[in-house]
């Protein structure tokens, strides 16, 4: 007859029962975060398509007291549901969903609205290009001797253009 003990085999080595250095890698607070970011993006460019269609979510165009509607400030259209993005940041990978909508025109056709602040086909921000950048430049060094003028100017153009008149 064996007895049940609760002692580690003597047989296995120490190193497979030891805890690996990465074995428990989801970090709560990294994770939080990046739900809070997601967020934030989500209501920047809900908010952007608000003002673009002169009202909120489910809000209808005011109606004035003979019950015709007003005219509205900005640009009418509708809402047509969200699609999915991907966007890489300094905040890690993230998934957002940006609304759809339709903006009627003079001439009695729609367009597609466009964030302006998601541009179309932008995978990465600018923090994560800049970044990406200085990773290549450090580790090619004779690259970044021969590219030094250029990104100088683009850098003061940058600069010039972001400082216009307020």
């Amino acid at each position: 007859m064996t007895s049940v003990t609760t002692k580690p085999d003597s047989s296995q080595p120490a190193a497979e029962t030891a805890v690996y250095l990465f074995d428990n890698w989801f970090d709560p607070i990294e994770g939080g975060l990046r739900n809070r970011v997601r967020e934030f993006i989500h209501a920047m460019i809900e908010g952007e398509l608000d003002i673009a269609l002169s009202r909120p979510r489910y809000a209808r165009h005011a109606k004035s007291p003979n019950g015709e509607a007003e005219e509205a400030v900005g640009a009418t259209g509708h809402r047509h549901g969200h699609r999915s993005r991907s966007l890489l940041g300094s905040f890690g990978r993230v998934e957002i969903e940006v609304p759809r909508a339709r903006l009627n025109t003079a001439d009695g056709k729609t367009t597609e609205w466009k964030s302006k602040a998601l541009r179309a086909y932008q995978r990465r921000t600018l923090v994560a290009d800049a970044l990406i950048a200085g990773a290549y430049l450090a580790t090619h060094a004779g690259c970044a001797a021969r590219l030094r003028p250029c990104l100088a100017a683009r850098s003061a153009r940058t600069r010039s253009a972001g400082s216009g008149a307020r």
